[in-house]
């Protein structure tokens, strides 16, 4: 989507809104015991609340309202009634329909007490998504996003996972363009203003960089086991700094 009306700054800004309150909530939640479908609900709560519905739900068929995903697992986990244990890493991805207006935000906790591994991993994706968002300027490459995400990535020892991209966002879930969290040459086209973007770096602590498709359809996972974080935020591109719409 590109953003041309005041009208749909601010369609865009109440979905974000709810975004960033729906993570909040989640945030909160997160301890020993509770459950990812536990949270979900809580999720469902937020939407319901605030006049929004599960954008997945509504375009795909998923039967969840929010994505949580555990350990080795890096999007699209279906909340399972698995009571979350101390040290697990939990990817909680939110991404509500608002008045016609969807935004899309990720964000990565650890069930204390969290490993070194973790720490690091965690740290390492969210300043990949700090690299990313500052490359996101008009006139700028596409892929100076990717460069600057798979640079960090590289320089913290972890490694990004190729087959999972962040995307245009707006009036659907998944708009075009395609955003590589790596340097891909073809990516050329010039970044406009008003272009709404969901940056999304994946990282893991395994080597692969590989995915695979857990039994249940929707879970995305790594090959190798080792563990996942995504951190995402919905922008707008400006000339400068972009507008972070899910803050």
């Amino acid at each position: 989507m590109t953003i041309t009306t005041e009208a749909e700054l601010q369609g865009m800004k109440r979905a974000g809104q709810v975004v960033a309150e729906t993570l909040r909530v989640l945030k909160d939640a997160v301890r020993p015991g509770v459950t990812p479908a536990e949270l979900d609900a809580l999720a469902g709560e937020v939407f319901r609340r605030r006049g929004a519905a599960s954008a997945p739900r509504l375009t795909y068929g998923a039967p969840v309202n929010v994505f949580i995903s555990v350990g080795a697992d890096i999007v699209h986990g279906l909340p399972t009634r698995r009571p979350l244990a101390p040290g697990d890493v939990v990817s909680l991805d939110v991404t509500p329909v608002v008045g016609g207006f969807v935004a899309d935000a990720a964000v990565t906790v650890v069930v204390p007490p969290a490993s070194p591994v973790a720490e690091r991993l965690l740290a390492c994706t969210e300043a990949a998504l700090a690299a990313g968002l500052a490359a996101a300027r008009e006139g700028q490459p596409l892929n100076a996003i990717g460069r600057a995400v798979e640079t960090e990535v590289a320089r913290r020892g972890f490694t990004v996972l190729r087959d999972l991209f962040g995307h245009g966002v707006g009036r659907a879930i998944h708009e075009k363009p395609d955003v590589a969290n790596y340097f891909r040459s073809t990516d050329r086209q010039r970044l406009h203003e008003g272009l709404v973007l969901a940056i999304e770096p994946m990282v893991s602590s395994g080597r692969s960089g590989r995915v695979r498709t857990r039994r249940d359809g929707w879970t995305l996972a790594t090959t190798d086991g080792g563990l996942a974080a995504h951190f995402e935020h919905t922008v707008v591109v400006t000339g400068g700094q972009p507008i972070i719409l899910t803050a």
